[in-house]
Formats: structure tokens, sequence, C-alpha cells
């Protein structure tokens, strides 16, 4: 039997291994495409699930916003157009009560005729009426220091705290600019003032006004409401008419830190697309039956008379959410606005105010109706729910916030339990002018698990 060379092994050994090191590489290249492909889909994943996280620092994304607010042009105000002229109503002819209603007594024909704008009143010098809280002698009065105070204030950064739930968080990154253009107005009721007090370092100007770092503290004496959650709306919703010389104003709610400067927030969300009212869509929900659903299940406020005010919605044309309707949602993240003070966006805000005053006190419901019954005579920027969690840091309230009624099954239960609102929420106690025991609500289906 022929031998084979020494040589020829070592060399047949050498292409062997050629051929091992040709196959690795190839497979090696095959696994690092395989791994970056996969690397990709796992980041645009994480990208599209962290901008609907309810983790917050995971539920954020970059703001296009400019790069210095010194370099920022402020803009001539909006004109008013549709309405020219807005007053509001302060007496109420039927109530002879000596304590009258901060809401007032809105009558059934009057909350519809609040609604319509004709035609006619984009040709004339019109002078609209409407109720808008503080009503004559009703509650909602601040200490003279504070009135003299906010008269120089058009542009507003404000906030809330009532019941003690919060103390207030500084803003960051607020430039020399901002600081000198904005009032930081933080609203607090007795209660509050003496919870930030035994908390935090209150400060005293030679005027007497109350500050804690940049919030002047504004209080709020004879509440309004019995319940928290409402007498809250009064700062949020009607900033206007709390502030009535703001030209310009962002809501925050108390338990946020405000992390962008409050002038680049301005150009971002109204100057850039000429809006004159921004808010964030909600992460979880585009319709208010959705929303309703969820404030029943996460027991947010009596399931019966939420399904009652559903219902009135419902009946008087307000359809669930579709993609034909103009706004990309008909539920905002109510925490964050950002409002350019014309005749329009006040008139709005009033009555958004109305609807949170005759019925529940959860404003996610009432705005996409006043929306819809406005129709598009508003122009809103409703923008991505990531942005929004970019605004702020969001901090924990100091205690939990529960009222017995939140928890009500029946109408029975509110009643015999002596549950009823004696200040607000009176629309829901007033015999509706329609038959409603026919009206069914549409179904719903949960969009997400932790809506």
């Amino acid at each position: 039997m022929a031998r084979r060379s020494k040589g020829g092994g070592a060399e047949g050994d050498g292409m062997r291994m050629q051929v091992v090191w040709r196959k690795g590489a190839v497979r090696l290249v095959l696994v690092s495409a395989i791994a970056w492909a996969l690397l990709v889909i796992l980041a645009l994943a994480f990208h599209l699930w962290s901008c609907n996280s309810d983790v917050p620092f995971l539920s954020g994304c970059p703001i296009p916003v400019a790069d210095d607010p010194d370099s920022i042009t402020i803009p001539k105000r909006t004109p008013n157009t549709i309405v020219k002229r807005l007053s509001y109503i302060t007496v109420d002819k039927q109530d002879k009560d000596p304590s009258p209603l901060f809401g007032g007594r809105q009558s059934w024909k009057q909350r519809e005729d609040s609604f319509k704008l004709n035609a006619t009143m984009k040709a004339t010098t019109f002078l609209y009426c409407v109720h808008c809280g503080f009503m004559k002698n009703s509650g909602a009065d601040m200490d003279d220091v504070d009135v003299k105070y906010i008269q120089k204030c058009k542009f507003v950064v404000a906030s809330g705290i009532f019941d003690g739930y919060d103390i207030p968080h500084q803003p960051s990154n607020i430039s020399i600019r901002s600081q000198k253009l904005f009032c930081f107005l933080m609203v607090v009721d007795e209660v509050s003032l003496d919870f930030i007090e035994k908390n935090t370092t209150v400060k005293f100007d030679k005027a007497g006004g109350k500050w804690v770092g940049i919030w002047r503290l504004i209080t709020l004496h004879r509440l309004p409401f019995d319940e928290p959650r409402r007498n809250g709306k009064v700062p949020k919703i009607l900033t206007h008419r709390l502030f009535p010389q703001a030209w310009y104003s962002i809501w925050i709610d108390g338990k946020m830190e405000l992390i962008v400067d409050p002038l680049l927030i301005l150009e971002r969300y109204l100057w850039r697309g000429k809006y004159t009212f921004a808010v964030a869509v909600h992460k979880h929900h585009k319709s208010i039956y959705e929303e309703g659903d969820a404030i029943k299940r996460r027991k947010r406020y009596a399931r019966p008379l939420v399904d009652l005010q559903m219902k009135m919605y419902y009946h008087e044309g307000m359809e669930p959410w579709n993609p034909k309707k103009r706004m990309p949602s008909d539920v905002p993240e109510g925490a964050v606005l950002i409002r350019e003070h014309t005749t329009m966006s006040d008139l709005f805000s009033c009555l958004w105010f109305n609807e949170v005053n005759l019925f529940t006190p959860r404003d996610q419901l009432s705005f996409g109706y006043v929306v819809y019954r406005l129709g598009d005579a508003l122009k809103f920027f409703m923008f991505p729910n990531c942005e929004y969690n970019s605004l702020f840091i969001l901090h924990r309230h100091t205690r939990e916030h529960s009222s017995k009624v939140e928890w009500a099954k029946t109408i029975d239960e509110i009643v015999k339990k002596g549950l009823k609102e004696s200040k607000g929420g009176l629309g829901l106690w007033t015999p509706y002018p329609a038959d409603l025991s026919s009206v069914e609500l549409p179904s719903v289906k949960r969009t997400s698990p932790a809506g």
C-alpha cells in the first residue's frame, strides 16, 4: 500500500482548515447580521413601548423646542374673530340664596344656548354672555395683597394644591428671561397653606406676599365646593377668571415639576402652529366612553352618575371617537393646559367649567363634548402623549385622595348615605328635559391593560 508523504498530509490539513475558516466567517457574518436586525427590532419595539409606558422615565420622547429662549420673538396676540367680546353672568335672577352657588344655577335652556355660535357672530361685534363661575358672593376670594400682585401678570405658569395633597415642586431649566417674564402662581387653600408652612420654607416679601422658591402662593378663601377635586378645577380651567390680566398661561397639576422653559413651551405648542389652545392626547383613551368606563372601574367617581353624564352626552349627539373626527382624540391629558387667552379660548374654558360644575368633576369626560358642541370655532393642538411626559417630572401625592361618593354603586346608596354634593354636580340631580331611560351607551373595548 502506497504511503502518503508528510508534505501532502500537511497541505491537505491546511486546505481543510481554510474551508473551516471560510465557513466560520460566513456563519459569523450571518449571526452578526441577524443580531443587528434583532437589535434594531428590539430598539424600535422599546421606543414604541416607552412612548406608551406607565413608567415615568420611559414614557417621554424628545420635544422639538427651540434651542434658546432668548432667541424667541414673542408674536402679536391673536385677534378675536368669532366672539369679539365676552362677559359673564354673576347674578342668577332665580337664585334668592344669600350664599349663591359658585357656578350659578344654569338652566338647561341656558346651557343649550351657550353652545350656539351662529353665523351672524362672525360678521358682528358680538357680546357673548355666559355663566363662568365666580357668581357674586360665592367664594374663591383672594387676599388684597395677592389681587394687587397678579395685576402685573401677563405671562403665567399656574398650578394648584388643595386639601394638602402636595407641596410645591420647583421648576428647573428656567431661563433668566422667563424668570423675569412669567409669574409662577401656586393657588392653595388654607389647609394646604398650613401643610406647606409646616413642611417647607415659606418666605414673605415686603408687601406680605408668600413665596416658596419661585412660586408665589395665592390663597383662596371660602372654597366654592365641598369636593377638593372640584375646587382644583377653578384655577385649572378658569385661569383667565382668576388671573384676568393674563395673555398666556401654562397650567400644570400640583404634583408636577416643570422641566422645560415656559417660553419654549409657548413657542412650540402655540406660536409655531398659530394655535391658541394646546393639550396632549390621552395615553390610553380616545373616546369619552372609554374614559368613562375606566373612571368607573378605577372608582374615580360614582358609577351611576358617570353613566348618567355619558347618557346625556350620547343623547345629545356625542359619538364615540373615530378616525374621521377632526381631533386625534376626544380625551386629553388634562394635567397640562397651554393657552393664549383669546375670547374664544376663554369661552371654551367657561363652557368646559360649566360642564364640570353641572356634572361629575372628571374634566376629561366633558372636554371632548365641549369641543364637539363648538365645532371648528376653536383651533386646538393636541400633541403627542410622549411629548407631554417630557415636560415634567411626576411626583407622588403626599396622600391619595378618595371620597365616599367615588365608591357608590347606586343612586339609592348615594341618597341614603348622604353622599350627594351640595354645591356641585347639581345637573345630575335636576330633571333632564328628555327621557334617557331607553338610551344605551356604546359598547366599550379596553384599548390598554393600564387604562
